[in-house]
């Protein structure tokens, strides 16, 4: 049988989403390969139950990279053969499409984001309206069409006329439980931000906070702020005391043993776009899974999963809200800390990658039988 075929821009090794949506079809017989992109700091490829290739570029960003990446990924796939070609979000869209034409084959589209939407492209008008055909041009034409969460489903269909699915990214249960949600946050645990260092997380509002907060703070990730960042902590004098730790990139599966050790997890994304007020992060989930309260911004896929869980304290993006939420669990108000813990650990046997898979599943059986269906 012909492979699924998938391309993204980012590091194969850090890209949890991909790894769960490859990993099913994968495990639920269908061949797979994940074409991704070589950064100058890659390590060796993880191993994973289906094939991976990355693709290796000059450029690092801007317009070049994006030119470069484009033209490499359609020669690259050129030889190739698959039965569906899926593209993840509008920066890998347009070679994977005429590769799908060329072959007379089902074009998929996976949005992980609303990429005219992202503060980047924003905040650069011209780069949006080049962005913005390529997002017309796509996505009426693919065959199969999903993002990640109900209200992202919605503004596409209302743009575009045209279903969206939704395969929300979260986390795959453990097989092992948690133990009962604690009294107050363990000794030696920290606050704990996972995800991508750029625009509209929130993170600077965090640093500032982070004087007045009973606690220290781990940041794992990195991105277009890192360097702004760190030197942000520095002159806050938040590094020379160690409250507040950069890791860099950390590994899904060593990221899955720094959040289980966290007491509060922050997701603060900034509305500096649709694509944020209308997501759906993985981290949220991933902090819920560990079993940790964390804090949340009024967002409406946020709210309506924490009206529904009570799993987050909802703040505003204000240095002085953000402490005194995070004082408040982590020192001022054990009761509510354990309510917020014991609540995620309740949510989490039903908010799960394998409830969700099954959603992923019956939409690639629309395209392909799979070739051997694990009993």
């Amino acid at each position: 049988m012909l492979p699924l075929l998938f391309t993204v821009t980012t590091d194969l090794n850090y890209d949890q989403r991909m790894q769960r949506i490859c990993g099913s079809l994968a495990a639920h017989g269908y061949p797979v390969l994940l074409v991704g992109r070589e950064w100058p700091t890659s390590r060796p490829l993880t191993p994973q139950p289906y094939r991976q290739h990355r693709l290796r570029c000059f450029a690092t960003r801007g317009k070049l990279f994006y030119l470069e990446f484009n033209l490499r990924l359609f020669f690259y796939l050129l030889p190739q053969k698959a039965g569906a070609w899926c593209a993840i979000d509008l920066d890998t869209a347009l070679p994977v499409w005429l590769r799908a034409r060329l072959a007379g084959q089902p074009f998929v589209y996976d949005a992980h984001e609303l990429f005219t939407e992202v503060p980047e492209v924003v905040a650069r008008p011209a780069i949006r309206r080049v962005w913005l055909g390529v997002e017309r041009f796509i996505v009426p034409r693919a065959t199969l069409a999903y993002t990640v969460g109900p209200a992202l489903a919605r503004v596409f269909e209302q743009r575009y006329g045209r279903p969206f699915a939704v395969v929300r990214n979260i986390s795959r249960l453990s097989a092992a439980p948690l133990p009962p949600a604690p009294t107050a946050p363990a000794a030696g645990s920290y606050i704990l931000y996972q995800g991508a260092l750029n625009a509209g997380r929130g993170l600077e509002a965090l640093l500032d906070a982070m004087p007045a907060v009973a606690g220290r703070l781990v940041i794992c990730g990195e991105g277009d702020l890192s360097a702004p960042l760190r030197a942000r902590a520095a002159a806050l004098g938040l590094l020379a005391t160690g409250q507040v730790e950069f890791r860099g990139f950390v590994l899904p599966d060593d990221l899955h043993e720094v959040t289980r050790h966290a007491a509060v997890g922050v997701m603060l994304l900034e509305n500096q776009g649709l694509s944020y007020y209308y997501s759906l992060a993985n981290k949220f989930f991933d902090y819920l899974h560990a079993g940790i309260p964390q804090l949340i911004v009024d967002f409406p896929e946020y709210r309506h999963l924490n009206d529904e869980y009570e799993v987050a304290e909802v703040v505003a993006l204000t240095p002085t809200a953000i402490a005194a939420a995070l004082n408040r669990l982590l020192r001022d108000e054990p009761a509510r800390y354990r309510a917020l813990a014991h609540n995620c650990r309740r949510a989490r046997l039903e908010l799960s990658w394998q409830h969700e898979e099954k959603q992923l599943l019956a939409l690639y059986a629309t395209l392909l039988t799979p070739h051997s269906v694990p009993a």
